[in-house]
């Protein structure tokens, strides 16, 4: 399957990444990491940079050697929404803001590839409203929460508390991120609870706004709403647009 992502559209801080590893690693401790969804691999170089020796990336977009962070042999290309197998293990496996992108019913693949390559993932996806290219499959971290306890990790949301207030760091991944880990406890754990951070709330609310105009022209096309409703809606959102003008402008 091709997904519809462009890296060179998307573009994701080296910098964030060196300050996301020195707290996952700070936590985690790892020699080997792979990375499930790497981009252009900054991750992973902010890992070798932190003195990782072994990463592996996968990705599910091909991209030029010119704008890779790492080695192409540290690189391969594959169906995400496919069940994916590398011949080893490794001690950290991280996903960041890969999962909103695969369908629904491949997310249960996606979890089932990281739990079969290490004992201790770090996983972000994109919460509900959350907008950006191709996100399809929005959820809170408690529905990834689930699916992790059904294949035995126990999952805690310690490191998003540390990369919190670190604003090197994409905001994005301060909300979104937590720890799974392999445990016999699983499922016994609090359930994550939904946050949003406050850097994270002109995004959060443009995506609701785009949704709601969506529906609205999905509504249009298919005759749910009125000819007056419809001839409506542009003289509603002038409106709405100047009431937010001249609250912010009190």
């Amino acid at each position: 399957m091709t997904i519809a992502y462009h890296h060179d559209e998307n573009l994701h801080s080296l910098v964030g990444a060196k300050a996301g590893m020195k707290h996952l690693l700070a936590e985690a401790g790892a020699r080997s990491v792979l990375d499930v969804g790497c981009g252009t691999g900054t991750w992973l170089r902010a890992a070798q940079e932190a003195g990782v020796k072994e990463v592996m990336g996968v990705d599910g977009v091909a991209v030029e050697a010119s704008v890779l962070h790492v080695r192409e042999a540290d690189r391969q290309v594959a169906d995400l929404t496919k069940p994916w197998i590398c011949d080893r293990r490794f001690d950290l496996a991280i996903c960041l803001e890969v999962a909103e992108h695969l369908p629904l019913s491949s997310a249960p693949v996606l979890i089932d590839t990281l739990v079969a390559h290490a004992d201790l993932i770090c996983f972000s996806a994109a919460c509900p409203d959350q907008p950006g290219e191709n996100h399809i499959n929005c959820q809170w971290p408690a529905w990834w929460q689930h699916l992790f306890n059904e294949r035995g990790f126990a999952c805690d949301d310690i490191l998003r508390w540390r990369w919190w207030n670190d604003e090197q760091i994409e905001p994005w991944y301060r909300q979104n991120a937590f720890l799974a880990r392999r445990s016999p406890h699983a499922g016994e754990e609090a359930r994550i609870p939904n946050v949003v951070h406050p850097a994270m709330l002109d995004h959060l609310i443009a995506g609701r706004q785009n949704a709601i105009f969506e529906d609205h022209r999905a509504q249009i096309e298919n005759g749910a709403l009125s000819l007056k409703s419809s001839l409506m809606l542009p003289f509603r959102a002038v409106l709405a647009k100047g009431r937010r003008y001249f609250t912010s402008h009190q």
